[in-house]
């Protein structure tokens, strides 16, 4: 059973007209909390990895000065995992540029746990199995690659224990099954991967669900004030906004 609270009820506009409430929510799962943040088709939904001098953006705080003067950020999060120089491991794809190639291959760690898949961004959102993805892909103005899967088609990864034991701190992204909505989680506990994949598939009723990253994972929400710590990060999504007038406006 889920049972809904929200640490920011008293935010009932998020800064702006085009967001009649806030995007972002709290909820408990099977006794674990999460935080939710929704995108929605036709928002400004987007992934960022280097300014326009080539250098890496890596946290929220600078994503806040790359962005055009007049916009704020809605809510940030890591968007799939990365090398020590914090280079993507897959594909990225930016502004309809790809800019590292996809990886379909098994390999060590969560991001060769095959099946693992691309989170895009176009028309509308979607999920895609890594390999499906290259043999059509998609058109896609924004795009990431990471892994594992959580949910495919309806159905949890299948190398998923439900008695399984590694916990993490772990955040994720599902698409609804009309690809309007991308739904992105973050847990405020550690979990397993099949617990953290239940979420998506029994609550938010994602048919699909990709696996963003553990230990590493942060969100930030400037309008109710959270802000998680840690290093610099690699790909990072955010939404964007136009900032309200200032009162002097």
């Amino acid at each position: 059973m889920t049972t809904i609270w929200n640490r920011a009820a008293a935010l009932a506009l998020l800064a702006g007209p085009a967001f009649a409430q806030a995007p972002c929510r709290d909820l408990s799962f099977d006794d674990t909390r999460y935080t939710v943040c929704e995108a929605h088709a036709g928002d400004d939904l987007r992934l960022f990895l280097d300014d326009a001098d080539g250098n890496l953006i890596g946290t929220p705080e600078r994503l806040s000065e790359v962005i055009p003067a007049g916009d704020q950020i809605v809510f940030a999060m890591n968007a799939g995992m990365y090398h020590p120089d914090r280079k993507p491991v897959g594909l990225f794809i930016e502004g309809g540029e790809e800019l590292h190639k996809i990886v379909t291959s098994e390999g060590p760690g969560n991001f060769g746990l095959l099946p693992n898949g691309v989170f895009c961004i176009g028309k509308g959102f979607s999920v895609v199995e890594s390999r499906a993805f290259a043999a059509d892909p998609p058109s896609c103005d924004y795009a990431t690659q990471s892994g594992p899967m959580l949910v495919i088609d309806g159905a949890l990864h299948p190398k998923f224990l439900e008695d399984g034991t590694s916990k993490h701190i772990r955040n994720g992204v599902g698409v609804s099954a009309d690809g309007q909505t991308a739904y992105f989680a973050i847990s405020d506990a550690p979990v397993t991967f099949h617990e953290f994949a239940r979420l998506f598939r029994d609550d938010l009723k994602t048919p699909n669900a990709l696996y963003l990253d553990g230990k590493v994972s942060r969100l930030t929400i400037p309008d109710q004030g959270r802000e998680d710590l840690g290093l610099p990060m690699g790909p990072i999504v955010a939404l964007i906004a136009p900032a309200p007038p200032s009162p002097a406006d």
